[in-house]
C-alpha cells in the first residue's frame, strides 16, 4: 500500500502539491487523473523519490520513505515507466534491459523470459538499438525495463502518449494480466478516459496540486468529468 499524508512539494520556488492526501491499496489498479499542470507527474516523482517532499509523509508497504532516494525504490519493489519513455537510444534492447537489472542488489542478471512473453517483439529486436525502434516498440521496452526487476508496484506516466491503437490495446492487456495474475499494484497517470476506464478500478482526481475527488471508477460521472477533465 502507498499512503501520502499532508504532502507538500515546492519546485523552483513554486509550490506544486498542497497538503495532498492519498491512499492506494495493495493489488489495486488506480488512475490518477486531471488536466495538464495539476501536479500529476510531480506526485509520481515524489513517490519515486525523484523530487523531494517539502513536508508531509510518504509510506510504501508500511515503511516511511519520504527522505529515501530514488535508488531505494527498486529495493522495495517499485517500478517506474516515465512519461516520454527515456530509453537509451544508443544501447540495444538487450542492453537497455540489462542496465535496469543493475538497479537492484542481489537481483539475477538474466532478463526474465516473462518479459518476452508479454512483449514478443522485444525478443525479435534484442540486438537492435533502442533509438531505431518505433514509438510503440520503445514504449514496450520502457515498460519491460521496469518489469525485469519483478516489482510489486508498477507506476506509469502517460504510457499511451503518441502510441498507435494496437499497442495501446496490448499495453492495456499486459497491465490487466500483471494485476490479475501476479497481484501487481498498478498506478497510472492517464488522460484518455476510455483507457482509464478499461484499466482502472478506482481513481483520484487532482486539481491545483490537491486531490479533489476519489472513488471506484463507476463513480467517475459526467459531472466530475466536466468539472475536472474536460478541456
Amino acid at each position: 500500500m502507498i499512503e501520502l499524508n499532508s504532502v507538500n512539494q515546492k519546485y523552483g520556488g513554486t509550490q506544486i502539491l498542497w497538503d495532498l492526501n492519498m491512499k492506494i491499496e495493495k493489488g489495486s489498479r488506480t488512475c490518477i487523473m486531471g488536466r495538464n499542470g495539476v501536479g500529476k507527474t510531480t506526485l509520481l516523482k515524489c513517490i519515486m523519490g525523484m523530487l523531494p517532499i517539502s513536508t508531509g509523509q510518504l509510506t510504501i508497504n508500511g515503511k516511511e520513505v519520504s527522505k529515501k532516494s530514488v535508488e531505494h525504490r527498486p529495493e522495495i519493489g517499485v517500478g517506474y515507466v516515465p512519461q516520454g519513455r527515456h530509453i537509451f537510444g544508443q544501447l540495444t534492447v538487450e542492453e537497455n534491459l540489462k542496465v535496469s537489472l543493475n538497479c537492484k542488489r542481489q537481483a539475477s542478471k538474466e532478463i526474465p523470459e516473462r518479459v518476452f512473453e508479454l512483449f514478443p517483439v522485444l525478443k525479435e529486436m534484442l540486438h537492435r538499438r533502442g533509438g531505431d525502434l518505433s514509438g510503440g516498440q520503445q514504449q514496450q521496452l520502457a515498460i519491460a525495463r521496469a518489469l525485469v526487476l519483478n516489482p510489486d508496484i508498477l507506476i506509469l506516466d502517460e504510457p499511451n502518449e503518441g502510441i498507435q491503437p494496437n499497442i495501446v490495446q496490448l499495453i492495456r492487456d499486459v497491465l490487466l494480466k500483471l494485476n490479475k495474475e501476479q497481484g501487481m499494484t498498478i498506478i497510472l497517470v492517464e488522460q484518455k478516459l476510455p483507457f482509464a476506464r478499461a484499466v482502472g478500478e478506482c481513481f483520484h482526481l487532482m486539481e491545483k496540486g490537491e486531490v479533489v475527488a476519489s472513488g471506484t471508477m463507476d463513480k467517475l460521472d459526467d459531472e466530475l468529468i466536466a468539472k475536472y477533465l474536460a478541456v
